[in-house]
């Protein structure tokens, strides 16, 4: 039973035979939980249109609200004009029935059925070692990705990469520099190069298998350190179960004139334009603040221009839906990669932007400093090392991707319930442990329970959190914001082990038993959807 829904449905009822004409109606949980279960600020949305008071009008409205008294026990009006509704144990209790008829199915939903996603993430450009920034956005990208298989969804994962352009020419630099080192030739180190330990062994590597008489402008410096590189981005992604289906690089679009076609088209639009010996696009005649350099002088392309290409692509390979989960340094690039798009008439709406903010190390309290080009970083491979997957995995959704995330590894490394992580996994292990327990009892336990018999106020509201799931993941759908699940099934854990405390599950109550069990199954079925969609492990013993 939606009654999220029904309840929509009935107040626009109401406001029908009151003489207004159909309204969008918001049925939202209020915040204060004393309120109800549902509340809705029709009241206030129409009060001036009606000219009257808000409570007032709630009050009218509940006056003629027709509704079935097996789901709604109560409705009151609290100022300055919500409507509240509470619903019947009786409602909640039927939603046992559901997630155990339905298990690790409960909640899930085809309303993405027949319907393309291309979710691109991570793309860092392979430079060096992945760092804990671009494990955020492995996490935040593979959970989305995850979130729209749930909902149904047929789903791209991709990673688009930079194999061209200065960045790798000063990888190469970098490493033949430190090539001529190791094999005692007087070189200069360039100064905006990369000195990390990677550096060294990738040179070694070479001196190893392709001798010490180099050239030093020799293709093999940069085919090498891509190559490996590459490998040891793929394997740590590896590690923390994230796979990407397609591999795309930014030199293709230069090779099959994508980058010319792109700049051809613009032109007929008269939206490029050259001065001070660079290309520029004319972004502000098309709505934004002001015009960005496509080329710069130099003849090299900046970011803008490659990735409307790409994002073209994306359109040309009919998905239905581009996500591009970005790094917060992205914030200025992308609104002009959609106003190009957008000139050259690609329905922009397709594309969701999602930014993550930034990942600050905490060790002991204090910031763990970082710099990629220095080479006194910690690779997202170091904290692999130290921490397993699925803590590392929680620890980078726990917190809303718009917030600046504190990555406390003192407590990753907990091993108690003060571990989040562990937390939800010791809920989920305590629910096998006494479904194992009952079983060695001989407890009577099948699907055949009475859900009237569940009516301590810790299972109602055990009950209630459970039904809450389905609702939870068509928001989360809507926000792509994955911290929603991570808090929702902390909620789900504390009402379960409360009720483990408040509630004896195997006593000589057969039919309470049977119910009992029944509604831990429950947590159990939603506790493994929620984790196994976070890309989290379900351990039936700790």
């Amino acid at each position: 039973m939606n009654l999220k829904a029904y309840l929509s449905e009935t107040i626009d009822i109401a406001l029908v035979s009151l003489g207004f004409p159909k309204k969008l109606i918001t049925v939202e949980r209020p915040k204060n939980p004393d309120f109800g279960d549902y509340s809705c600020n029709i009241a206030l949305t129409i009060a001036k249109e009606a000219k009257q008071k808000p409570i007032q009008l709630a009050e009218k409205i509940k006056k003629v609200l027709i509704l079935n008294e097996d789901w709604v026990s109560q409705v009151s009006v609290t100022p300055p004009g919500f409507i509240n509704f509470t619903a019947t144990d009786n409602l909640y209790q039927s939603f046992v029935y559901d997630i155990i008829s339905q298990k690790i199915n409960y909640g899930k939903t085809e309303l993405g059925k027949g319907i393309s996603a291309n979710v691109e993430f991570v793309s860092a450009n392979p430079t060096g070692p992945l760092n804990v920034g671009h494990g955020r956005q492995a996490v935040l990208g593979d959970t989305i990705a995850n979130i729209l298989e749930w909902h149904g969804y047929d789903v791209k994962r991709e990673y688009y990469y930079n194999d061209a352009g200065r960045q790798m020419r000063i990888l190469s630099e970098s490493v033949a520099a430190r090539y001529f080192m190791e094999i005692g030739k007087i070189t200069e180190f360039p100064e905006d190069g990369y000195r990390g330990e990677y550096i060294r062994d990738i040179a070694k590597n070479i001196i190893e298998n392709h001798g010490n008489d180099l050239e030093k402008d020799d293709s093999i410096f940069l085919n090498v350190a891509e190559e490996t590189i590459f490998q040891d981005i793929k394997n740590t992604l590896s590690f923390l179960d994230i796979h990407h289906d397609t591999f795309i690089n930014e030199k293709s679009f230069y090779e099959s004139g994508a980058i010319e076609k792109i700049l051809e088209d613009l032109s007929s639009e008269n939206l490029i334009y050259e001065k001070d010996n660079a290309t520029w696009f004319k972004a502000t005649s098309v709505g934004n603040e002001q015009d960005r350099v496509f080329i710069k002088s130099s003849g090299e392309p900046t970011y803008r221009l490659p990735d409307t290409a790409y994002h073209r692509n994306k359109f040309e390979r009919k998905f239905d839906w581009i996500i591009d989960i970005f790094g917060a340094d992205h914030v200025d690039t992308f609104p002009d990669v959609l106003a190009a798009l957008k000139a050259l008439n690609y329905d922009i709406n397709k594309v969701k932007v999602c930014i993550h903010q930034f990942v600050t190390l905490i060790k002991d309290g204090e910031k763990v400093k970082m710099s990629t080009r220095r080479g006194d970083f910690v690779t997202l491979k170091d904290l692999t090392d130290q921490l397993n997957k699925d803590v590392v995995r929680y620890f980078f959704i726990m917190r809303s991707m718009n917030s600046h995330l504190n990555f406390d590894l003192d407590l990753a490394k907990d091993q108690s319930e003060k571990n989040p992580v562990f937390y939800l996994q010791y809920a989920y292990a305590r629910i096998c442990n006494t479904i194992r327990y009952a079983e060695k009892s001989k407890a009577i336990f099948n699907n055949k329970f009475d859900s009237s018999l569940l009516c301590h106020p810790s299972e109602i509201d055990l009950i209630k959190t459970l039904s809450q799931f389905s609702e939870m993941m068509k928001n989360v759908l809507d926000t792509l914001e994955p911290q929603n699940i991570s808090t929702y099934l902390q909620t789900l854990a504390t009402k379960y082990h409360k009720f483990y405390t408040d509630c004896r599950i195997v006593s000589s109550d057969h039919q309470l038993t049977n119910s009992r069990l029944n509604l831990i199954l429950a947590v159990k079925f939603v506790l493994s959807s929620g984790l196994r969609i976070l890309g989290i492990s379900s351990p039936e013993r700790m």
